[in-house]
């Protein structure tokens, strides 16, 4: 496994990380031994970065995860986010404050080396999306540079979603060390410009953005939500129903077009659309950590054996640009 510096945080993480969410499932609605395995695997082959939230099943993944690395008593960095409702807008930071205690409760930790805010950001609140304005964000990255003061958490970052302009504003800020940002092949235009016609929300180069800022990039939806592992077909353990984001309607028309990509599998640049998925966000070298979605333990050695194929080469990135020049005629035709 190879590790790389998340940004100014200074946390150094495995260039692959392990996804603790609702999407994949296995922290939320897995078999204890299951998570226990397929935890201990994960640290066993290098990963060493556990991302988690306390929206995941209300608590769960968190109360899970913490319950899993005490019984195997592991040595890693483990990053969680707050997700403010609509109510606690009114009073973010002892929001925040009370929302990390009770993380750190639920994790078994004394400290939790990476906290987030975990709403999107727009220029306006819309408390029925849970979106929150740049104002709310300074406020919640005040009130996490007091709580590292007391020694409750170490680095804190914000998530790249959201309206794109509202988004590079709170990156300009300065203040957050790290940020999620959502980056795969349905919609790569968080780290190159978008294509002429694009179809979808284009996030502007946000990773180069923040990375300018020296801030750590952590690179979510990877798998657009499993669309690109190019079936419908979901494990017991995962989302039954996910909403897509920032590319198709909903997830059939996404994985329609993941099929889009399956030249770099016919002409052997890899062995399966999910390994080119994978190999896609760790090729850019701006990104600290990709984060993939767990749902059991064949899909982390299907991830583990994808990061170890390494970056994808560039005659594959010179494919993806023909496949992405033509998405408004395959998206039109849809």
């Amino acid at each position: 496994m190879r590790y790389r510096t998340l940004g100014r945080s200074g946390l150094r993480v495995a260039e692959l990380g392990f996804g603790c969410g609702a999407v994949g499932g296995l922290l939320v609605r897995g078999d204890y031994a299951e998570m226990v395995r397929t935890v201990e695997r994960a640290i066993a082959a290098g990963i060493n970065y556990f991302d988690t939230a306390r929206s995941y099943g209300d608590g769960q993944s968190e109360t899970n995860l913490g319950r899993v690395l005490a019984e195997l008593k592991a040595d890693v960095l483990v990053g969680t986010k707050v997700q403010l409702a609509p109510n606690e807008l009114d009073d973010i930071k002892g929001a925040v404050a009370h929302a990390v205690d009770d993380s750190l409760r639920r994790l078994r930790r004394e400290r939790i080396d990476l906290m987030q805010l975990h709403n999107a950001i727009a220029a306006q609140r819309r408390p029925e999306r849970g979106w929150v304005t740049v104002a709310d964000v300074q406020a919640a990255l005040e009130t996490f540079e007091s709580l590292r003061r007391q020694g409750k958490i170490g680095a804190y970052g914000i998530n790249g979603l959201g309206d794109t302009e509202a988004v590079h504003q709170a990156v300009a800020l300065g203040a957050a060390q790290t940020i999620q940002s959502c980056y795969n092949l349905l919609n790569p235009t968080a780290g190159m410009a978008a294509p002429a016609g694009f179809p979808f929300q284009d996030y502007a180069q946000l990773i180069d953005r923040a990375a300018a800022q020296g801030m750590g990039v952590i690179a979510i939806r990877v798998l657009a939500a499993g669309a690109l592992s190019g079936t419908l077909n979901r494990h017991l353990n995962a989302a039954q129903s996910v909403a897509p984001i920032a590319s198709g309607s909903d997830l059939a028309a996404d994985v329609a077009l993941a099929h889009a990509f399956q030249p770099l599998i016919d002409e052997g640049y890899a062995g399966s659309l999910a390994e080119a998925a994978t190999r896609f966000a760790i090729s850019n070298a701006k990104v600290g950590t990709t984060l993939v979605g767990i749902s059991s333990f064949e899909q982390l050695e299907q991830a583990i054996a994808a990061a170890e194929q390494g970056p994808l080469p560039a005659a594959a990135h010179e494919r993806l640009q023909q496949v992405w020049a033509g998405f408004p005629t395959l998206r039109g035709s849809g």
